[in-house]
């Protein structure tokens, strides 16, 4: 199933889930459920049903002194064609500064505007 469909069949509750995960990019299942305001039952149920869809992942870990699992956002299919110029990836993508003066950065826009 793809991520689009199994996010279609998530409940309202499921999907205010997925997205506070999303948003914090991970979180503590004893966090989760007091930052969604629902019971420790239902915040591990939709939890469950999460990992189920393979939304997201949870790892056993200890916060606070206490035994509680880590809850973080699968990856998803990512489009990295939109990095790309031809067959030269952006010079954005390094830890080097860009000089959008140099000879490099004006190749690969040129590349971006003779692809159309």
């Amino acid at each position: 199933m793809s991520v689009s469909a199994a996010e279609s069949e998530l409940t309202e509750d499921e999907r205010a889930g997925l997205e506070l995960v999303r948003e914090t990019g991970g979180i503590h299942q004893s966090d989760f459920w007091k930052e969604l305001d629902v019971s420790s039952r239902k915040g591990s149920r939709i939890v469950e049903s999460l990992v189920e869809y393979d939304l997201v992942n949870r790892e056993d870990t200890v916060y606070n002194g206490h035994n509680t699992y880590y809850i973080t956002p699968t990856a998803r299919d990512l489009d990295f064609t939109l990095l790309m110029a031809g067959d030269m990836l952006s010079p954005f993508i390094g830890e080097e500064e860009v000089d959008p003066n140099s000879d490099a950065f004006s190749q690969w826009i040129m590349n971006l505007a003779y692809e159309e």
